[in-house]
C-alpha cells in the first residue's frame, strides 16, 4: 500500500497522554504515520484510565486482513481483565473525545470495543452489549457489534498486536462450521433490517452489496476476507447477472465518507434488494 502522496500520512499530531512515547517511538502498526501516532494515543490512554485491568490492544477488521487502504475505518478491540467500571467509563468516554478531536482524519473513524478477556475466550451465544465506539462517534456506548464469532476469528487468526499478548492467547479456535452459522445468522438481519428502512445512503447500498459478498464468501471458504477480496471472488463464482452490481460496489469505494449522507440510486437499490433475495437463496443450497 503507497502512502506516499496520502494527506492522512504527513501530519504529526500531538501527544495528549501524559506518558505517551516520543516522536521516534510512536508504532508500526500500519503503513500510515499519523494513524499510528493515534493508535499510540489510545493505547497509552487506556492503560491510564483501566491500570492493572488493561490487558491489551489489536487491530481487526480491514487493517487485520491487509487489505486497508486510506478510506478504511480503524477497527479495534481493547480487552480488559475485568468488566470496565463506571469511573473508568466516565474517563474513556473524556479519552475519546480527546482523540476525536486531533487533527488526523483517522481520529474520527475509530470503530471499536472494550471487553473482558473472560468474556472474549468463547462464544456468546447471547450477545451481550459491548462498551463501543461507532465510526464518526465521539460517545462510547453499549452495542453488540463486536460481540461476534466473526470479530473473535478475525482478531484470534490476523489480529495486529498493539499491545498484550498474541491474540490466540485470549480466543478459543473457532471451526469454519461456526463462522457459517452467523453467517446465516447474519443473513436473516440484513433482510430484517432492508424490510424495516425507508430510506439507505450510497454508501450503505455499496457496504450492503460487498457484506452479501462476504457472507457467501465465508460459506464458501470457512474463512473472512476483506469486503475486496469477496467481492472480487463474487465476480466469478456468482451468475454473471450480478456482476455490473458488485463491480459498481467495488468501483464506489473512494472517498466512502461523503457519500454517508446521499441518497442510493433507486435502481441500484432495487437491484440490491434483489440480489439480497439471491444471496439468501443461494446460501440455502449450499
Amino acid at each position: 500500500m503507497s502512502v506516499r502522496n496520502d494527506p492522512r500520512a504527513s501530519t504529526t499530531i500531538p501527544r495528549v497522554n501524559a506518558e505517551s512515547p516520543g516522536e521516534g517511538e510512536r508504532g508500526d502498526a500500519t503503513p500510515f504515520d499519523d494513524l499510528n501516532q493515534l493508535l499510540v494515543e489510545l493505547v497509552v490512554g487506556a492503560k491510564e484510565v483501566l491500570g492493572d485491568s488493561f490487558c491489551g490492544a489489536y487491530l481487526q477488521g480491514s487493517f487485520a486482513v491487509g487489505d486497508a487502504d486510506v478510506h478504511s475505518d480503524v477497527d479495534f478491540i481493547v480487552v480488559t481483565e475485568e468488566d470496565v467500571a463506571p469511573e473508568q467509563q466516565d474517563e474513556l468516554q473524556a479519552l475519546h473525545r480527546t482523540l476525536y478531536a486531533l487533527p488526523t482524519s483517522w481520529a474520527q473513524h475509530l470503530e471499536g470495543s472494550y471487553i473482558a478477556r473472560e468474556a472474549l475466550r468463547r462464544l456468546d451465544p447471547g450477545r451481550r452489549p459491548l462498551l463501543y465506539l461507532d465510526n464518526g462517534a465521539t460517545e462510547l456506548v453499549l452495542d453488540s457489534h463486536d460481540n461476534t464469532v466473526v470479530v473473535r476469528w478475525l482478531l484470534r487468526e490476523h489480529g495486529v498486536v498493539l499491545a498484550g499478548p498474541d491474540p490466540r492467547e485470549l480466543v478459543d479456535p473457532i471451526t469454519a462450521d461456526e463462522l457459517r452459522a452467523e453467517m446465516h445468522w447474519a443473513l436473516g438481519l440484513w433482510q430484517a433490517w432492508f424490510r424495516s428502512t425507508d430510506s439507505i445512503s450510497r454508501r450503505a447500498l455499496a457496504v450492503a452489496v460487498l457484506s452479501h459478498a462476504r457472507i457467501l464468501h465465508t460459506l464458501a471458504m470457512g474463512e473472512i476476507s476483506s469486503k475486496r477480496t469477496a467481492g472480487e471472488w463474487a465476480l466469478h463464482a456468482l451468475d454473471p447477472e450480478w456482476a455490473p452490481l458488485i463491480r459498481w460496489a467495488l468501483e464506489d469505494r473512494p472517498d466512502p465518507w461523503t457519500k454517508v449522507h446521499e441518497p442510493a440510486d433507486p435502481v441500484l437499490l432495487s437491484r440490491t434488494r434483489q440480489f439480497i433475495d439471491h444471496a439468501a437463496a443461494w446460501a440455502a443450497e449450499h
